[in-house]
């Protein structure tokens, strides 16, 4: 089974058209979308309405919050002043340019989404977060250490754990023992559509494939291919010099940091 992750589009449209064409041609048997769709460009409108088209089952991330609740606290962990200054633009921006329909949208967004499997006499349980199960902001980064990346997912109940928020995508398999033999949880970070932070600045999503071999108990029954897609990176770049936001987030999209 292949299932389509994506996440933090931030309001880059051509970002997310290409993703989208790119996943059609995938063809996953599922697509879900992880939340933050909206902030840092000038499209939160259309990214959203394109997503609700689709009918694609989509969580919040905590920028949605923050506009579905029409709030100037987007809950982003700005490091500088600069950084708060710019992020005080953007919430402000978006907050005035969304519709009410997407502001309504936004703020029902349901905060996690999970999938039961039965294989055999086991169950394996898949969780969709924005951040973290404990907090919708939480950072998740790569080098977060193993225990407690595991603790996190044995409090929420879960074999699988996909999540974003950081814009940087990896896939890390935890070791534990179960039945007396070694067993496998895989925290998975999809990175980002439309404002990656990587230092690749084609958009990023994730195709999880579920093997029919024990998922608990085989290492590679769950893979992951990170699709790296090209996009019109100046157009979504020029589109913030445009409008009022702040210029470092065009060389942000151009630089991906």
């Amino acid at each position: 089974m292949k299932i389509a992750f994506f996440s933090d589009i931030h309001a880059n449209l051509p970002a997310l058209e290409a993703v989208l064409d790119d996943i059609d041609e995938q063809q996953p048997d599922f697509v879900y979308c992880l939340g933050d769709l909206v902030g840092y460009n000038v499209w939160p409108n259309e990214v959203a309405y394109e997503i609700r088209k689709r009918g694609i089952p989509t969580i919040a991330g905590n920028y949605d919050e923050g506009i579905g609740l029409n709030s100037d606290d987007c809950g982003c962990a700005y490091k500088s002043d600069e950084e708060k200054a710019n992020g005080s633009v953007s919430i402000s921006y978006t907050n005035e340019v969304v519709t009410d329909e997407v502001r309504a949208y936004l703020k029902m967004l349901p905060r996690q989404m999970s999938l039961r499997f039965e294989m055999g006499d086991k169950l394996i349980n898949l969780l969709m977060v924005h951040g973290s199960p404990r907090k919708i902001n939480e950072y998740l980064f790569e080098n977060r250490p193993d225990k407690s990346l595991m603790r996190i997912m044995e409090e929420a109940w879960t074999d699988i754990m996909l999540f974003g928020h950081t814009h940087q995508p990896y896939h890390r398999v935890l070791e534990y023992r179960l039945e007396g033999k070694p067993a496998y949880r895989h925290a998975i970070n999809i990175g980002s559509v439309g404002k990656p932070k990587d230092g690749d600045p084609r958009a990023c999503y994730a195709i999880v494939t579920l093997d029919d071999a024990s998922l608990k108990f085989e290492k590679e029954a769950v893979t992951t291919e990170f699709r790296r897609v090209k996009y019109d990176v100046e157009k979504a770049s020029k589109a913030v010099e445009d409008s009022p936001l702040p210029n470092a987030y065009a060389q942000a999209l151009r630089l991906a940091k």
